[in-house]
């Protein structure tokens, strides 16, 4: 655990003072500053500036600012804030992002996609994950991590949902919480991205997203809600789309009506690289921070004499101004940049590996084992096709790409991480005679299939942020998979993919794994769960839709325009994403959301629900009725008995989750609380949550789509402000 000695305060600094609330530290130190440093403290640099910033104009940013940031500035980092030295304040040295530190001069961890830790439905998966990562921050550096990401997976083809956390808020804010809260346990900031809506990357710098307040209360803006209560995030980082008409980084419903009003957030928001459009309509709107700043030609929208301009004209007011700063700073003195200060040391790599392995055997996703085709055991011939398996395993693109010990391996521009599944079959089963085929021809991989016992093909599909993904599997893969099983019916596919995916063979493969993004040691966990090593416990934190007809929107707003163009999407079915889509349409999709297979079995009996203040209070029993110990998941769905007359967007809610590690023929009790907000509906007109009065059913099963054991709760009317202030 970082930390220091504490040293005596000199009386006449009091932000100083360790014993002294960040609130009252923050306000002392902003009454200490001149303007010219409270200025530094708003307008930030990305890493670009380290070789651009002298070619910006010295009446933009002056040639003793630029010296700064070129002599303090992380060379490969995300971003920097420069700090004042004169006070104590330090340099933020910002660092992406959810699955670790990216920076390309700086071997990092990668952890699996947040996508496959949320597949865990254990939140001290992703906590471990953030701890570890932000470790590897501290000890490169950095003192700010662009973390995590909790935008709903409302787009299934959305190219960013592998960092992402799934569909559903509950889920999405308990999984996200956990990270930050990892992170932040190295006495460093986390930021939660991006605020709000930003639910697909086509056009994402132009589109104006509509949907109503109450939608948003109940989806993408609860996921926030939720994980920052968990976690209280230093930052948040808006996003690059317009909602409702404003941009996400000047929305004042958002920023300043939502976020730091109702919700009471304390710290300060940051714009995405390039999400800001101007000054005044910025810092009025909510926006704290001015992030990415790199360039002559970039518009400088905080810079100190833009930001002087508008306190001259009074169109920003020295109040703002303040309040800007002193948020930045309760962060830095809430969070421990202040009190202990980042500096390199040593990573203990193989053990980060370690953390990052056991998050993926936590998370992959057992679909399909028909016949109990695995765990592999006795088999004397394997085939693996496809997938470049001899290489490494897929990671997605972006700002979340991290640059692993021993480097990346390129293939197709596309980074796989060097941890091959041949490999690691290899050394977890040594007396099986294991073959590599690389699919790219359908006959030879036919040819390898028929003569062994036992194929696996291995599928890919890249993510990447700019960019959506197509649910179809590209090139001959789809082909490759039906040639394969027609040659033997023992065919085991393990996807690796960003998200969800169409699979027009399902009916032929007796056992499908889904791996996602697995991280640095991802061959070695696909390996230990195909082989019983590890049983499968993940669960899936998204649905897979079987066809592009249960779609919500059959095209993706403003796919092939230039960027830039302007664009609007309606999300007319509101709060209902992902398998509340597919109850109120009576879909059944290809795997249902919080489906998971396992090695074993588990029986969930003895349910009881009651009222407990707004919430409900669930019991219930978990037991591991089959033959081997495994990890089980119970899910709690809650249903009005009138969902539409309730004013529901959906006939069910997931209400509650619980993980429990059992040997064969042991049980546990769990109990567990459905949140207020889960049982209610948002009223935009009085800022309140409402629940209705009437009889709900509480479900529970091991997926949303189970045969499930209920339990009947009368509820009277409650309606509650949702505002904390």
């Amino acid at each position: 655990m970082p930390g220091q000695a504490a040293q005596p305060t000199p009386p006449d600094r009091p932000w100083l003072n360790r014993d002294l609330p960040p609130e009252a530290r923050a306000r002392a130190a902003v009454a200490a500053m001149t303007l010219d440093e409270k200025l530094r403290l708003v307008f930030g640099f990305s890493d670009q500036a380290l070789t651009e910033v002298a070619k910006v104009p010295d009446d933009v940013v002056s040639p003793e600012l630029k010296t700064y940031v070129v002599g303090h500035l992380v060379k490969g980092s995300a971003g920097f804030v420069p700090g004042v030295p004169r006070l104590g304040i330090p340099d933020q040295t910002q660092t992406d992002a959810s699955m670790g530190v990216r920076n390309s001069f700086i071997p990092s961890t990668a952890l699996p996609s947040s996508l496959a830790t949320a597949a865990s439905f254990d939140p001290a998966v992703p906590r471990a994950g953030g701890a570890m990562i932000g470790a590897e921050a501290r000890a490169t550096g950095h003192n700010t991590m662009l973390s995590g990401g909790i935008n709903l997976a409302r787009e299934p083809r959305n190219g960013r949902n592998f960092e992402y956390a799934g569909e559903d808020p509950l889920l999405a804010g308990t999984m996200v919480g956990a990270l930050i809260n990892g992170i932040q346990s190295n006495r460093i900031i986390s930021t939660i991205k991006h605020y709000a809506v930003n639910d697909q990357e086509t056009l994402r710098t132009s589109l104006d997203v509509t949907i109503s307040a109450a939608a948003m209360r109940q989806s993408d803006l609860l996921a926030f809600e939720l994980a920052i209560e968990n976690s209280s995030p230093g930052s948040v980082m808006c996003s690059y789309n317009l909602i409702n008409g404003r941009w996400g980084c000047e929305n004042d419903y958002l920023l300043n009506t939502v976020l730091k009003h109702d919700w009471a957030y304390k710290g300060f928001v940051m714009s995405d690289w390039g999400a800001v459009h101007s000054t005044v309509g910025a810092a009025n709107g909510g926006l704290d921070q001015f992030t990415g700043f790199c360039c002559k030609d970039d518009k400088p929208w905080f810079a100190p004499p833009a930001i002087k301009a508008a306190l001259q004209s009074g169109a920003i007011s020295q109040t703002r101004l303040d309040d800007m700063v002193e948020r930045i700073l309760w962060a830095l003195f809430a969070k421990g940049p202040v009190d202990d200060p980042v500096k390199p040391m040593p990573i203990d790599y193989a053990a980060n590996a370690a953390v990052s392995q056991k998050a993926a055997e936590e998370s992959l996703v057992l679909l399909k084992n028909d016949g109990d085709l695995l765990p592999l055991r006795g088999v004397k011939s394997i085939a693996v096709i496809g997938g470049n398996a001899d290489k490494g395993v897929l990671a997605g693109a972006g700002s979340s790409d991290v640059t692993p010990v021993g480097g990346a391996v390129m293939i197709d521009t596309h980074t796989y991480l060097p941890s091959p599944p041949l490999d690691a079959l290899k050394r977890e089963l040594p007396r099986a005679r294991i073959s590599f085929d690389p699919g790219t021809d359908l006959a030879s991989a036919a040819a390898l299939a028929a003569r062994s016992d036992v194929v696996i093909v291995v599928v890919t599909r890249h993510n990447s942020e700019g960019s959506e993904a197509s649910l179809e599997m590209v090139g001959n893969q789809d082909a490759l998979v039906a040639a394969v099983a027609k040659a033997n019916p023992k065919t085991i596919v393990v996807a690796e993919t960003g998200g969800a995916i169409y699979m027009p063979w399902v009916g032929q493969v007796p056992a499908i794994l889904e791996a996602f993004y697995p991280g640095i040691r991802g061959g070695d966990a696909i390996a230990r769960i195909l082989t019983g090593k590890v049983n499968p416990s993940g669960h899936l934190p998204i649905s897979f839709p079987a066809s592009p007809g249960q779609l919500a929107r059959p095209e993706i707003a403003g796919l092939g325009q230039p960027d830039g163009t302007p664009a609007e999407v309606l999300y007319d079915e509101g709060a209902a994403i992902g398998y509340k889509w597919y109850d109120v349409k009576r879909y059944k999709p290809l795997f249902a959301f919080g489906r998971g297979l396992s090695y074993t079995r588990f029986a969930l009996s003895d349910l009881r629900a009651q009222p407990d203040g707004k919430g409900i209070k669930v019991s219930f029993s978990i037991r591991n009725v089959g033959k081997h110990a495994g990890k089980g998941v119970a899910q709690v769905y809650v249903a009005p008995a009138d969902w539409v007359k309730a004013g529901w967007e959906a006939p069910k809610r997931l209400g509650a989750f619980a993980k429990a590690s059992l040997k064969p023929g042991k049980a546990t009790q769990v109990d567990l609380m459905i949140d207020p907000r889960l049982l209610g509906t948002y009223e935009a007109a009085g800022n309140n949550w409402h629940r209705k009065p009437g009889t709900y059913r509480v479900l529970l099963g091991q997926s949303s789509d189970d045969q499930m054991r209920t339990a009947d709760i009368d509820l009277p009317d409650n309606l509650w402000s949702a505002s904390k202030q």
